[in-house]
Parts: C-alpha cells; sequence; structure tokens
C-alpha cells in the first residue's frame, strides 16, 4: 500500500494552512512499538515539503525500548547503519494541538521503505496487514476502545504517583465512588477541556466516566469502519489527555498498575464485523446460537494465551488482574457479564458485538488490535467453536490459564504457528528482542522490598 497521491495530500495542506493562518508549528507524530509517540516539529513553512517528500527518521525508531533507547538485538540499529526510512503523512490527522500556546497543530506519519511500500515494523503496518485478510473476505472491520487513566499530582511521594488535589474543593481523592458524577464535577474543567479537546481534534469520544479508583476515569470512543483509524484515535486520544492535564497542572498515568490495591487502567476495545451490504454478521437475537459470533470468539480463545504479549506488553501490565478488579485471567466468554474476558452486550440483536477486556491502557493499540483480529479471523475461517458461555462470577468457575507474566506470554507469542500466520515472524522477533531486554534489566534490579526483607535478615 503506497502513499496516497501528493496532490490530494497537498490540498489538504493548503486547506489546513488557509484556514488557519495563525499556526506556526506543526508535529509530525508517529508511536513506537511502545505506543510512545515520537516524531519532528517543523514550521508551517515546511509542511507542503513533508506532503510532497515526506520526513526521514531511522528504522530504529520502532526498536526502542521503553526508555528510549535502541536495542540492537532487533537488527534495527547500528547492524544497518541506523539508516533512514522516509514518512509519509497520513490523511485527514491534521489538526490544531488545542493545548499549545504557541499555535501549533499535529500530523500523524506512517513509515515506509524507499521505494514507497510500508514499513514492516511500523505497528500501523502490523495492523494493515491482518486488516487486508478481512478485506480479501468481503468484510469490514468495526472497533472502539475504552481508555482507563489516572489524574494525578505533578509532585511524586518518594517516587510513587498520589491523586491530584481536586481544583474544586482542594482535597485528595482516597474513595472508589465508580460512576460518582460529583467526582466528575472535581475535575470538571479538565475533563471536559478534553471532551472539547477532542472534538477540536476530530477524534470521536463521546463520553468519560468515572472509574473504580480514586481520580480514575475512562473516556470512550465511538465505533468506527476502519480499525486502523480507530488506533490512530487511541493514540492521540492518549497524547490529548496528558498535554490538556498538564494545562490544568496535573498529571496522568496509563501505567496498568500504578497503585498497589487499587483498580488498573484497561484498554477495552468493542468489535464488529459488517458484509459487503453493510451488515453486522454478529447481529442476532440469539448470541449463543449465532454461528460467525461463536466462530469469532472461539477463535479470539485459542489464540489469546499466544497474544498476551501484545495486550500486556510490560512488566507491570500483569499487577493488574485479579478478579476484585474486573480483569479477567482465562479466554472466557459470556452475554452481559463482566466478569468474563470477551463480553457479548446484548442490548440490541443489531448491535452484537464482542467487548475484549484484558489488555492495559499500557498496550499499543494496533498491536493490540493485530492480535485480537487474527484471532477472530482464524476462529471465522476455520469455524472454530468455543467453550460454553459462562453466567455468573467466572473466577469461580473458570480456573486462571493466561499467562501470568511477561516472559511466559513472550513463549506463548513465540511458540504460536497460527500468530505467525497473521503478524510476521521478523516482526515477533523485533518484539520480543525488545521486550526480553527489558526483563533482563528489571530481572537484574534489587528493589527495596528485597533490602527490606534480606539486607539484615540472612
Amino acid at each position: 500500500m503506497s502513499p496516497p497521491p501528493r496532490a490530494i495530500q497537498l490540498n489538504e495542506a493548503n486547506a489546513f494552512l488557509k484556514e488557519h493562518p495563525e499556526v506556526l508549528y506543526i508535529d509530525l507524530l508517529i508511536a513506537d512499538m511502545n505506543g510512545v509517540v515520537r516524531g519532528k516539529r517543523i514550521d508551517r513553512a515546511s509542511l507542503h515539503k513533508v506532503y510532497e517528500k515526506g520526513i526521514n527518521l531511522p528504522a530504529s525508531l520502532f526498536a526502542l525500548d521503553i526508555k528510549g533507547i535502541t536495542v540492537e538485538s532487533t537488527g534495527l540499529g547500528m547492524d544497518i547503519g541506523d539508516s533512514d526510512r522516509i514518512c509519509f503523512p497520513i490523511p485527514n490527522t491534521l489538526s490544531k494541538e488545542p493545548w499549545q500556546k504557541r499555535p501549533t497543530a499535529q500530523l500523524l506519519m506512517t513509515m515506509h521503505e524507499r521505494d514507497g511500500s510500508p514499513f514492516f515494523a511500523d505497528p500501523r503496518e502490523v495492523l494493515r496487514q491482518v486488516v487486508t485478510q478481512f478485506d480479501a473476505l468481503g468484510l469490514t472491520v468495526c472497533a472502539a476502545f475504552e481508555l482507563e487513566f489516572y489524574l494525578i499530582d505533578q509532585e511524586n511521594v518518594n517516587g510513587r504517583p498520589q491523586p491530584p488535589r481536586s481544583p474544586i474543593s482542594g482535597k485528595r481523592p482516597h474513595s472508589t465512588q465508580v460512576y460518582l458524577i460529583d467526582d466528575l464535577d472535581e475535575y470538571v474543567d479538565c475533563l471536559q477541556d478534553i471532551l472539547e479537546g477532542a472534538k477540536e481534534q476530530g477524534i470521536p469520544a463521546d463520553a468519560i466516566v468515572k472509574e473504580s479508583a480514586p481520580a480514575q476515569f475512562e473516556v470512550n470512543l465511538h465505533h468506527v469502519a476502519d480499525p486502523i483509524k480507530a488506533c490512530d484515535y487511541a493514540v492521540l486520544l492518549k497524547r490529548l489527555i496528558k498535554n490538556i492535564a498538564y494545562d490544568h497542572e496535573m498529571d496522568t498515568t496509563f501505567m496498568a498498575k500504578p497503585y498497589p490495591g487499587q483498580a488498573g487502567n484497561g484498554l477495552h476495545v468493542h468489535i464488529s464485523i459488517l458484509d459487503k451490504n453493510g451488515n453486522n454478521i454478529f447481529a442476532t437475537e440469539t448470541p449463543v446460537e449465532h454461528a460467525p459470533l461463536r466462530h469469532a470468539i472461539g477463535g479470539i480463545q485459542q489464540t489469546m494465551a499466544a497474544s498476551m504479549a501484545f495486550l500486556c506488553p510490560n512488566v507491570n501490565s500483569y499487577r493488574r488482574f485479579g478478579a476484585q478488579f474486573y480483569v479477567p485471567n482465562a479466554p472466557c466468554w459470556g452475554i452481559d457479564n463482566r466478569t468474563v474476558a470477551l463480553r457479548v452486550p446484548s442490548e440490541s440483536p443489531d448491535a452484537v458485538r464482542i467487548e475484549h477486556r484484558v489488555a492495559g491502557a499500557d498496550a499499543n493499540p494496533y498491536l493490540l488490535l493485530a492480535s485480537v483480529l487474527a484471532g477472530i479471523h482464524h476462529g471465522l475461517t476455520n469455524k472454530i467453536e468455543p467453550d460454553d458461555p459462562i453466567e455468573g462470577n467466572s473466577y469461580e468457575k473458570v480456573e486462571a490459564s493466561l499467562p501470568t507474566n511477561l516472559r511466559d506470554a513472550l513463549r506463548e507469542l513465540d511458540d504460536s504457528q497460527i500468530m505467525e500466520r497473521y503478524i510476521s515472524p521478523d516482526y515477533i522477533d523485533i518484539f520480543a528482542a525488545c521486550k526480553e531486554s527489558e526483563l533482563e534489566e528489571f530481572e537484574h534490579s534489587i528493589s527495596d522490598l528485597e533490602y527490606n526483607w534480606y539486607l539484615h535478615t540472612v
């Protein structure tokens, strides 16, 4: 898939600059393996050149660990001379950054080889390769993310986060109070600016919900019939939330488990599939008996363990799991059941869909969705039958079976013959090399708890 014709893209640039003569700079953004946004800032006079010729960035951008350091064992660093690839704009992603004091815009980019072909290690391309298999079946994927996050104070306590003081009451929240409207009011200016900023940027965020921990919230994105665009929105929403919060003298975290004893941050995704006529193939009045829905769920169940490294890509990701926090640890499913991994909402036969509830907010949306769609495609094309649906509390009825740590998750991914049919083994090797490098450093560190337990006792 080559970038769109330059003339079409230049028209987009011309129209934007004409409409926004006040804009001085444009941030050129690209999401790395960890979903961290990187790139360059240019002045407005250079925008046409970006649309005409792209910009150069090193291929090693997709071999960075969570600290932003190139992992040389990926082969994308010094082994290839840390050489550049070319990045082109993604159409319809040029928008203003509402938090900036100096008028600034942003533009999403995607990486290509010099001949114009997509660069295989760009997570956006990893997802596109999976989506093309649905295209071949005449199917269109609809997706919508639900993104959880904490507002936190800009001042840490001994390196640990704490809830921010309410701009209204001046107090720090300590109670759970899920869905409490009053807690939304405590941070109303920041939260409303997030929704208004999303609207200004064309991000379809339609609701904010108070979640089940102090100063924890969830933003719901509206479903779109373009899974790659759905991920673009999720990446841009995270950046928007971080910057709007900072503008209100607060910070945010999408860390999977920032507080012991409190709920973690999840990234749920709702998925439905449309046929050539635009009909939802999951639509039914009897979800438990409907073959396409059953087969899609069966495929996800069969590939979930192998997907865990993409769903939960960090050491901290696995601290989020626990029955009291509604984080499922087995590939079970059920109708309107929030204790399972795969919930099927059934408020309307036309709106039947799959809600995947396993991933943390620290996941890269492109890789998360690529792995889930791989499971759905596998299930649909091979007519994989699922387990029986769970009624009631799944934690009391199903034994935990998903990997509980990153090393085991990476082994499951590496051993999966199904996943390598959808996601390039070369990419899996790069991903695993980065994560194993992080694991090695983590496992060689010595925690405060170890000193407290062992320094003077053994």
